[in-house]
């Protein structure tokens, strides 16, 4: 009678654990299946996208600590930011800030951060004294991708998209550009890890380069191999800088006709309205090109922003383009126009990052965050200090405040009406 019911147990056991193994990876499938999805993120004016560096030195060796990643990635989510930007795995910066996003997660299941995790491409001898070959590829090139694809299968949860390269195939990234083949050859190699279950089918591949790189610009770029690039990437990410040109390409920033009886504040006004019509222009370009090679695919806005500084070329003695108001007034304009065209827009950038630009302080490469390094939160966000959006968060030991200390008229005072092409001439 014992054996019999030693056997009954047994049996029952074996079928209780049979049936929660079963329940625990149907559950897990459906988790799996559960997970939102870059289809789903993308083009969602639920999911606010940005850039993202956490460096907060001039000296670029200094890797931000973890504790420093989870102040950022809580000021990121207080200004509704639901998926950010990487740009390379070779150091840990990417790598950590997945780690404190999984412990976010965990510390609050409502916390919501995804990733677009970049892999930095250099050509041989980028960055070097050395002869540079745009048509061979850095070795480092392979154990970025092997990094990356790593990630990807560690934090599927969370990195959602690879973008291959940053201004990778741009020209006039002369110190490390690289031709098109080289990003279709690494864009394939992802595809082919998804179709061989290497990699989710769900993670989207991209590259994230200038407007011009992607068609858009002169017809150097229109090669086969940016073709054959188009037909194969998820989506194509593109970047628009009309800040940058209102110094290279001035032609839309300077015009004064129909100005003569507007105020000073018309006049800039209506100047970032030209700015965002410039972007518009670039990205209809970049579609009109695609769908020219019989392809229809989303186009979102990898990169685009407006320094609030500058004592070079777009300062006082330049384009005077760069000033907090002119950078709110086009932050809001790309907000508001790629949320109608249901378009993600990875606004650069969240924070200030002092090692960009080299030693001037004045290089409006620093100076292109919405908050400073010392958590001060600039003109575009003093509605979310209003709100208080950033109450309990600090930066830096410090609470957010607004620059200026709030205090507007102070800030107009370095605001400056773009000049016109008389006054350049002039100043040349």
């Amino acid at each position: 009678m014992k054996l019999k019911i030693h056997i009954f147990v047994i049996v029952i056991s074996s079928v209780v654990i049979v049936s929660c193994n079963q329940n625990s990876n149907a559950k897990k499938g459906m988790q799996e299946e559960n997970q939102i999805t870059a289809k789903e993120i993308l083009g969602n004016a639920e999911y606010v996208a940005m850039s993202y560096g956490g460096y907060r030195h001039a000296d670029h060796t200094i890797e931000p600590t973890l504790a420093e990643l989870k102040e950022d990635m809580k000021l990121l989510a207080a200004m509704g930011v639901k998926i950010i930007r990487t740009y390379k795995v070779h150091k840990p910066q990417a790598e950590n800030a997945l780690k404190v996003i999984t412990e976010l997660k965990k510390e609050d299941p409502d916390f919501e951060m995804y990733v677009m995790l970049g892999a930095w491409i250099d050509c041989k001898n980028a960055f070097t004294d050395q002869e540079r070959d745009h048509n061979v590829e850095s070795e480092a090139n392979i154990p970025q991708m092997e990094k990356a694809v790593a990630l990807a299968n560690q934090y599927p949860d969370i990195v959602k998209v690879i973008a291959v390269g940053n201004e990778a195939m741009v020209k006039w990234a002369e110190t490390y550009y690289v031709e098109p083949w080289i990003i279709l050859k690494w864009v394939n190699y992802l595809q082919d890890l998804k179709k061989g279950g290497k990699l989710s089918k769900d993670l989207w591949i991209t590259s994230s380069d200038n407007f011009a790189s992607w068609g858009g610009g002169g017809e150097e770029y229109h090669v086969e191999d940016l073709n054959k690039l188009i037909h194969a990437v998820d989506f194509i990410s593109m970047h628009t800088y009309p800040m940058h040109d209102t110094h290279y390409q001035p032609e839309f920033w300077l015009k004064s006709e129909g100005q003569e009886e507007m105020t000073d504040l018309e006049k800039i006004d209506t100047a970032m309205l030209r700015a965002k019509k410039y972007a518009q222009m670039q990205f209809q370009n970049v579609q009109k090109y695609m769908k020219s090679l019989g392809v229809d695919k989303p186009i979102h806005i990898g990169e685009t922003g407006w320094a609030s500084f500058s004592t070079g070329h777009y300062g006082p003695d330049g384009s005077k383009a760069s000033d907090e108001y002119k950078e709110a007034r086009y932050y809001q304009h790309m907000r508001e126009w790629t949320k109608e065209a249901e378009m993600s827009c990875f606004y650069f950038e969240g924070f200030d990052e002092p090692w960009k630009g080299g030693d001037t302080a004045g290089n409006s490469e620093k100076h292109f965050g919405l908050m400073t390094v010392d958590g001060k939160a600039k003109y575009a966000l003093w509605g979310e200090v209003d709100k208080g959006a950033f109450k309990g968060l600090s930066r830096n030991g410090n609470p957010i405040t607004k620059t200026y200390g709030g205090d507007k008229d102070a800030l107009m005072k370095d605001v400056l009406v773009p000049p016109t092409d008389d006054e350049i001439s002039t100043q040349k």
